[in-house]
């Protein structure tokens, strides 16, 4: 009996090594897990699985064995992110670019890597904008999923999953933070307005009213979803 496509989907995903690199042309190895079991994407997209990984996906899906596809990277050893301390102007960018919460730091303070938790998926590199971030090979000649193990690649699902449900709680209590001020601003849209006109007053009141009618339509939506 062939499991069904939930089922498949989640074997897919079970077999990547969770590196959340986006190599493979979707945001994350989920997305591709996704993409494998409807038909829409190969199983020789994933670097960091390598050849391994691709055998590993081939025997779930029944598809023939297919060397990398040079277009989404090589298999190539593990390798760490590090933040030279001497340049990083504590920018941020990289610590909100990395999918497993492996880097520490704020505003304007020196960043770091924590070692265990880096999945070496480059997403850090490009958003520096000082350069300051390298990587270093703590494989060696080990690659594929003979530099990474079953363990990391659960840690780094899980931590992935938690960074996702850490931004969405920042995002929902961004837009209630924005909820509650748009209602402050139409109960006392007089007093707070530079407007005088009763009809330009009345415009700025149905537009917020409309902003607000938007928002919990969105919520809606997704409580439903």
């Amino acid at each position: 009996m062939n499991p069904t496509l939930t089922d498949l989907t989640a074997q897919i995903l079970d077999a990547l090594p969770q590196t959340q690199c986006t190599r493979c042309g979707y945001p994350d190895c989920a997305a591709y897990a996704a993409a494998i079991s409807q038909g829409e994407a190969n199983i020789n997209q994933c670097p960091p699985g390598g050849a391994e990984g691709i055998a590993r996906l081939a025997r779930i899906t029944g598809r023939g064995v297919l060397a990398m596809n040079p277009d989404y990277g090589r298999e190539a050893p593990r390798t760490v992110a590090f933040v030279d301390e001497n340049w990083c102007i504590g920018c941020t960018l990289c610590i909100n670019a990395c999918p497993t919460d492996a880097i520490l730091g704020t505003n304007k303070r020196m960043h770091t890597v924590i070692e265990k938790y880096c999945t070496g998926c480059e997403l850090c590199i490009p958003v520096c904008p000082v350069d300051c971030i390298h990587l270093e090979n703590i494989s060696e000649e080990a690659t594929g999923w003979n530099a990474w193990s079953a363990t990391q690649a659960t840690e780094a699902r899980q931590r992935y999953a938690n960074r996702q449900q850490r931004l969405k709680r920042e995002a929902d209590a961004h837009q209630i933070q924005q909820e509650e001020k748009a209602r402050d601003k139409l109960a006392h849209l007089a007093e707070h307005s530079q407007l005088t006109d009763p009809t330009l007053l009345d415009k700025k009141r149905k537009l917020i009213e409309a902003a607000l009618a938007r928002a919990k339509e969105r919520k809606t939506i997704n409580t439903d979803a």
